[in-house]
């Protein structure tokens, strides 16, 4: 008992004496003074950066708290990143940082956190005009919180770095940055336990590109006028949920060889071909969401199986599902099903769930999908005798997407007001291009 307690006094003693030494260190701006000041900080310390330019590139290779104040800018040379993190529990915060490389080969950063920077901290900085903005290499329980981050725009997109790249970063989080430019918000690869929440992600190839990383949430984020939204590939027991797709230009949420995931209370609305995709992605919950606006609502495909469908609306899609398949593939979970737009549908017991069976395609449909030169027939009475036929003679209809209990009410999703001055903002600049 004595001799634990000795040792806990000692610990003590230790602690008091590291406490007494650390202290907050102000660092003019001006060539060399940055690097000298992380030379001579002891772990601890906290290293404020007066107003003006300091030049990099730098490394935290102890465990530091680096902030700035108010005009504060850490600027590369355009050689590799500009902070490098190499030391666990470091906060870099309320910083300008640019002038990174332009290497993909090296990931060059705004800032680059390594594997051995675990608990790292990047809190509301502005990160403009680097090659990527933030790399968590590996650096596990790192938190990439309120920062604004403007990517490059002086190559084709595909060229460009991402926003925030994460690889192989267990519990790490990435929270409420507004990322613009460049190629894709988020890049996330071969990671577990991610939370990627509240992000603003506009005019960029992909808001979430996201592969092998199970285990991990996509909630509430913001994607508009992006090429895509969501990329969910390769990826078990996800939850994506409250997610907004607006103008949107090619998918508003891809889901791609992705299982167990559960897909809720998204928005996607607007300007995309599809609102949705689907493809060889099993036993996926898909719920409670709403598709507007898009060439086609839902395009599944590929042999996607055991997936619930249910509590989704589909509204004003030119097509509002496209399936080809010999079988019925029921969307209606426990009794509950999807609202459809162009269904007219009556409730006469007044349950909310409409009287008929609905299905989104006809022979007609399945025949167009797989001839596109039989489009030159649509108008032709020979079209018209095919569908009316068909609404006479159900044992007529191919298999397909069946919805046994469309609900009468669609889902709502209502947006903050500035979020829907963007959405009309992308609408406007899509309508003007034409996508």
């Amino acid at each position: 008992m004595q001799r634990a307690l000795g040792i806990t006094g000692v610990l003590l003693v230790a602690l008091f004496a590291f406490a007494a030494v650390a202290a907050e260190r102000i660092v003019p701006a001006g060539a060399g003074g940055l690097a000298q000041a992380i030379a001579g900080a002891i772990p601890g310390d906290v290293l404020v950066l007066a107003p003006g330019r300091h030049i990099g590139p730098v490394t935290l290779d102890r465990a530091l708290s680096l902030r700035g104040q108010k005009g504060a800018v850490v600027e590369g040379r355009g050689k590799g990143s500009v902070i490098t993190v190499t030391a666990p529990d470091v906060t870099i915060e309320g910083l300008e940082i640019r002038g990174s490389g332009s290497s993909h080969q090296t990931i060059d950063s705004a800032i680059q956190l390594t594997k051995t920077a675990s608990r790292a901290q990047v809190l509301n900085n502005r990160l403009v005009g680097n090659l990527y903005g933030v790399d968590i290499h590996g650096a596990a329980g790192s938190l990439v919180q309120g920062n604004v981050i403007r990517g490059r725009r002086d190559h084709r997109m595909n060229a460009r770095g991402n926003g925030i790249y994460v690889w192989n970063a267990p519990g790490a989080r990435v929270e409420n940055n507004d990322i613009r430019y460049g190629r894709d918000g988020i890049f996330t690869n071969s990671s577990r336990d991610n939370i990627f929440a509240g992000n603003l992600f506009r005019d960029l190839r992909f808001a979430v590109h996201y592969m092998y990383t199970n285990d991990s949430q996509v909630t509430d984020n913001i994607s508009i006028g992006n090429h895509l939204g969501y990329a969910l590939m390769f990826s078990d027991r996800i939850l994506v949920r409250g997610n907004l797709s607006l103008q949107d230009r090619d998918y508003g949420i891809m889901i791609n060889y992705a299982n167990g995931a559960d897909i809720g209370g998204n928005l996607v609305r607007g300007g995309a071909k599809k609102c949705a995709f689907i493809y060889n992605a099993h036993r996926n919950l898909i719920y409670g969401n709403r598709f507007e606006g898009c060439g086609i609502g839902i395009h599944f495909t590929a042999g996607s199986e055991r997936n619930g469908v249910t509590g989704n609306a589909f509204v004003g899609n030119r097509t509002q599902v496209k399936y080809v398949g010999t079988r019925d593939v029921e969307w209606s979970v426990g009794g509950a099903g999807n609202y459809w737009s162009d269904f007219p549908a009556f409730d006469l017991n007044g349950d909310g769930i409409a009287d008929g069976r609905f299905r989104p395609n006809d022979l007609m449909d399945h025949i167009l999908w797989s001839q596109p030169a039989a489009r030159l027939l649509l108008g032709s009475p020979a079209v018209q005798l095919i569908r009316w036929s068909q609404s006479l003679f159900p044992a007529m209809q191919p298999g397909g997407v069946v919805d046994s209990h469309p609900m009468m009410q669609p889902v709502e999703i209502a947006l903050p007001p500035g979020i829907a001055r963007m959405e009309a903002q992308a609408r406007e600049r899509l309508q003007k291009t034409g996508g």
